[in-house]
């Protein structure tokens, strides 16, 4: 399997003969929140969602709860600018393709794919995660750090599972609840950024309904979203104050990603995610009534 360019400049997966792979997985548009001109929010984010030294330590963590598998071919889900790409591909020995919306993020983990001698196993695809386009039962694992929310828990598990093999493996890391009855104010405000979230055995009970099986999950604890998404991000929002202070829309949405932080400063003990991994199963259907005598 070879990744080109093609005439829009857009990455195309070309298969190897025998080989069914979607040639040309497109975007549907940019993702939600991305909806200024300037692109600002794509912007503030450069750089902050990148998984550093902390994070990755729960990539491992989390691949660890896998059974082995012999170079499985994995897909990591809004890929952005791959720390967990990489590591998967470390990690497993197999083949890893990140999927991805934002094209800036994908140059700059093809760079990365490139300077780390593992351009033949990972592989670069600009595509969205609500219209993803492989044939079916192509993965042996699909990865999701931080990236379901997007389509939403539930129809992530059943539009995705069609891409895993059989008795493969679905991983997501996600946003939760650490317990029941958040405070109203944090409760609110998490409904205008993803009203999906909930705690994680919530998330938990949800899953065998969806024809999987619960492997194993766990919590990461609090500090991991200061030091690895907080901290920097509160660094870039005082450096684009300065750039952008006479542009009224780029600083009013500085103000709102300014308004998280300080949401997560004052409700502390009330920020949380964990990661699930689950392993495909058949699905089981009820039966249905036999005919009346």
């Amino acid at each position: 399997m070879t990744v080109r360019m093609d005439d829009n400049g857009q990455h195309v997966i070309d298969s190897a003969p025998g080989q069914n792979i979607a040639k040309t997985p497109t975007s549907i548009g940019k993702p939600i929140g991305y909806a200024m001109p300037r692109d600002i929010v794509a912007e503030v984010h450069e750089g902050s969602l990148e998984a550093g030294p902390t994070r990755l330590e729960y990539t491992r963590k989390a691949f660890q709860m896998i059974p082995k598998l012999d170079k499985p071919r994995i897909l990591d889900v809004g890929c952005g600018e791959g720390g967990p790409t990489l590591e998967l591909a470390t990690l497993s020995d197999g083949e890893v393709i990140g999927l991805d919306v934002h094209q800036p993020s994908l140059e700059r983990l093809a760079k990365k794919i490139e300077a780390a001698g593992l351009s033949g196993r990972v592989h670069v695809v600009k595509g969205s995660l609500l219209a993803m386009d492989f044939p079916d039962e192509s993965f042996d694992i699909i990865w999701s750090e931080g990236s379901i929310h997007v389509i939403g828990f539930e129809r992530g598990l059943d539009e995705w599972r069609r891409f895993i093999k059989p008795e493969g493996f679905l991983v997501v890391h996600e946003a939760t609840w650490p317990r029941r009855e958040p405070p109203q104010e944090l409760q609110a405000h998490w409904q205008g950024r993803y009203r999906g979230i909930r705690t994680a055995s919530e998330y938990i009970g949800a899953i065998p309904t969806h024809g999987y099986e619960l492997v194993g999950h766990f919590a990461l604890p609090e500090k991991v979203w200061w030091i690895e998404y907080f901290c920097p991000l509160k660094e870039r929002i005082r450096v684009l104050r300065v750039r952008h202070a006479d542009d009224g829309g780029a600083l009013a949405v500085l103000d709102r990603e300014e308004r998280e932080i300080e949401m997560f400063q004052r409700y502390p003990g009330w920020y949380g995610s964990a990661f699930f991994a689950m392993q495909k199963v058949p699905k089981v259907f009820p039966c249905s009534p036999g005919p009346s005598a």
